[in-house]
């Protein structure tokens, strides 16, 4: 059977990797200064920044129309007897909530998936159905193995200044200025769909060991692990994290380094860097 992918612009693949497996890619929109943009394609994340440093207020973001999605999946069908769509946490977004209403104008042709992931986390799971698809996989089989990954991988991420998640209230004002004083780096995770702390450290240093450990401590004792890592604004760092997570002797497979979008961006802030990480 011929299987198109659809995915959106959240799951942050990097351009030439996008061109290279054929996936379609619906835009999410940034509102800022007076303007909509479209996620990746008119802004990117150093727009975002450079504007709030000098004084514009915090971007806001929305997910696709139905009517976006149901153009992609239009031309998608032209050449394929079914879609697989991969999306955003529902739980992070409305973008699942959209991409389902469109596929219900295509009596069952469309699949659409909850990822309850972002950004690198929608990008592998999207890699690796393509990967099975290729290989002859069914798309029930597919699905099934996208379910495994959701429920069985690793994911932590450090944000450089807590300023954008108390902005965009996750986390309070008090919290985010004894945070800035000392210097304290929240480690994040997503649970469940919903982003949630899963630890702190002091100091860059610090943080960089705790996200290594804790790498370290999921991979032990499986076979084969591949690895996806994630930044905006923190090439040095994220780098370092690599080199350490080589230094590890595990057998990881590194897939890719991609720089968020403005989506992401808009909500986390500059200097986010980390990984997503599952199992084969």
């Amino acid at each position: 059977m011929n299987v198109a992918l659809v995915t959106d612009s959240t799951s942050d693949l990097p351009p030439e990797l996008r061109e290279q497996i054929g996936v379609r890619v619906v835009p999410l929109y940034v509102h800022f200064q007076g303007r909509t943009y479209k996620d990746w394609e008119e802004i990117r994340p150093s727009d975002i920044f450079k504007g709030v440093q000098q004084g514009a207020d915090l971007p806001t973001t929305s997910q696709p129309s139905p009517q976006d999605f149901e153009a992609a999946y239009a031309e998608a069908l032209e050449s394929a007897e079914r879609v697989l769509s991969i999306h955003i946490s529902s739980k992070l977004s409305g973008t699942f909530q959209s991409a389902s209403i469109a596929a219900e104008k295509f009596g069952g042709r469309v699949q659409v998936f909850d990822s309850l992931a972002a950004s690198a986390g929608i990008g592998m799971m999207v890699l690796r159905a393509h990967e099975l698809l290729q290989q002859g996989a069914g798309l029930d089989e597919v699905i099934a193995e996208l379910e495994r990954i959701r429920d069985d991988h690793i994911v932590r991420f450090v944000v450089a200044t807590l300023e954008y998640l108390r902005k965009n209230g996750r986390i309070g004002g008090a919290q985010a200025l004894l945070g800035n004083l000392l210097n304290i780096k929240p480690i994040l995770t997503v649970q469940n769909g919903v982003v949630d702390a899963a630890g702190r450290a002091r100091g860059e240093k610090r943080a960089l060991k705790e996200m290594v450990k804790t790498f370290r401590e999921w991979a032990h004792g499986r076979k084969r692990a591949r690895i996806f890592y994630l930044y905006t604004g923190a090439e040095e760092a994220v780098h370092a994290l690599q080199n350490e997570i080589r230094a590890l002797g595990e057998s990881v497979e590194e897939v890719y380094t991609s720089e968020i979008g403005a989506v992401i961006a808009a909500h986390t802030g500059p200097g986010i860097y980390g990984y997503y990480a599952y199992s084969l």
